[in-house]
């Protein structure tokens, strides 16, 4: 007689069946995770990756520290950023010589902003989503104003019926693949399609996609793209962020921040600005280089990988925990929702809860990091290059555990001003 397995024996097999077939398991070991901790707030910050302290090290006491100044020439200094952006490149499926890094998100995203919206002088419209993140927002609204435009909020899903009666005075269509709340995946090839049909340019923020799945921006015929280097890309706390432009624009790419390292010949120190050939012109000022090589080695923990394998695993951990979540989770008044379908789901999974905040504070308390987003959401960021199934077996049971337990304050005090 067979006995059928309780629901935790039942997921504990799933977890150890998965992991023991998991192809991309050896890569966990190009993180230095601390242990007994469950990391899943990858997502918003990456993990440090192995190769980073060695790189730091020779960066500081080789690099700077014996050839000082030098090692703008002998070290490759100058060129890092033309450098880690075509790396970077490679992961969005962008050629080389179309993506820079350098400067924060938030500066590379009012230069792609306001540098596609000179390339349509002739239309008065700026659309972005309505739930976009808080910072691509307000940057085109920065943007809207210094131009003289004008802002319209379109969800992704009523683009195309937006585009029926105003393509033809839309300028640029802004969007993130991935919604950094809940998980929701968007269809960069149908929107992008949707704003070229209106003669509009396609700018995406991939800060929540990059190294999670697979981009192939210039097969999709992507304008411009922007992306941080903290969060899949594990670059560091306020890693460098990247810029994309396709080769289509450069010639006409007019940035608004023309600094003296994107001008033709900084070293000239000219009066008049002569903006540099090809992706060179959208560098702004000093490179920040120690930050820069970080996140250039921790770059290297993608070395050999197949982002279709990445994006598999990614699918795999996110179905899993929402199995987990229906069967432990779900009963206890936890409500998903991040899509189920898996072709509309990023590299995350997005629970509701009321006392999101609380729950989030005591998980940390028992050695699993998520993170929430106010006022009721719990986020469980999935990195296939280190997060396996079991992790998220266990955050599933201490999640269950600290809920059917009351053992959690439903409005812990701040423990600062991070949440």
């Amino acid at each position: 007689m067979t006995t059928a397995l309780t629901p935790p024996a039942a997921l504990h097999n799933e977890a150890a069946r998965l992991d023991t077939a998991d192809p991309l398991a050896p890569l966990r070991t190009r993180f230095l995770l601390p242990p007994d901790v469950v990391y899943l707030d990858g997502n918003s910050l990456g993990p440090l990756p192995a190769a980073v302290p060695p790189a730091l090290e020779d960066v500081l006491h080789r690099q700077w520290g014996t050839a000082l100044i030098g090692s703008w020439n002998t070290a490759g200094w100058w060129e890092a950023p033309l450098r880690v952006g075509d790396t970077i490149g490679a992961l969005i499926g962008a050629a080389p010589g179309q993506t820079i890094a350098g400067d924060s998100t938030s500066v590379q995203l009012f230069t792609a902003l306001d540098a596609a919206a000179a390339l349509r002088p002739d239309r008065p419209l700026l659309v972005t989503d309505p739930g976009h993140f808080p910072t691509d927002r307000y940057l085109t609204h920065a943007v809207a104003r210094r131009r003289g435009l004008q802002v319209h909020h379109v969800s992704p899903a009523d683009l195309p019926r937006f585009l029926a009666t105003e393509g033809h005075r839309t300028a640029v269509v802004s969007y993130a693949p991935v919604d950094f709340r809940t998980g929701e995946l968007y269809s960069m090839r149908a929107l992008t399609r949707a704003a070229h049909a209106a003669g509009a340019l396609a700018l995406w923020d991939l800060c929540h996609a990059a190294g999670a799945l697979p981009l192939d921006v210039d097969a999709l015929g992507v304008d411009l793209a922007v992306g941080c280097g903290y969060k899949f890309l594990s670059g560091g706390p306020g890693a460098p962020a990247f810029l994309y432009v396709a080769h289509r624009h450069h010639d006409r790419l007019d940035t608004p921040l023309p600094g003296w390292t994107g001008h033709a010949d900084p070293f000239a120190l000219a009066r008049h600005y002569t903006p540099a050939p090809g992706i060179a012109r959208a560098r702004i000022g000093t490179p920040p280089i120690l930050s820069l090589l970080a996140l250039e080695a921790a770059l290297t923990a993608f070395d050999g990988v197949d982002l279709n394998q990445v994006r598999a695993k990614s699918l795999s951990l996110t179905g899993f925990f929402l199995r987990c979540t229906d069967e432990l989770l779900t009963p206890l008044g936890f409500t998903p929702v991040t899509p189920a379908d898996p072709a509309r789901r990023g590299s995350q999974v997005t629970l509701r809860h009321p006392h999101a905040r609380g729950l989030a504070t005591a998980l940390a308390e028992h050695g699993v990091i998520a993170d929430m987003r106010a006022p009721d959401l719990l986020r469980f960021g999935v990195n296939a290059l280190y997060t396996s199934h079991q992790d998220l077996l266990t955050a599933a049971l201490a999640l269950r555990d600290l809920t059917r337990n009351a053992a959690y304050d439903p409005a812990p005090p701040a423990t600062g001003p991070v949440t």
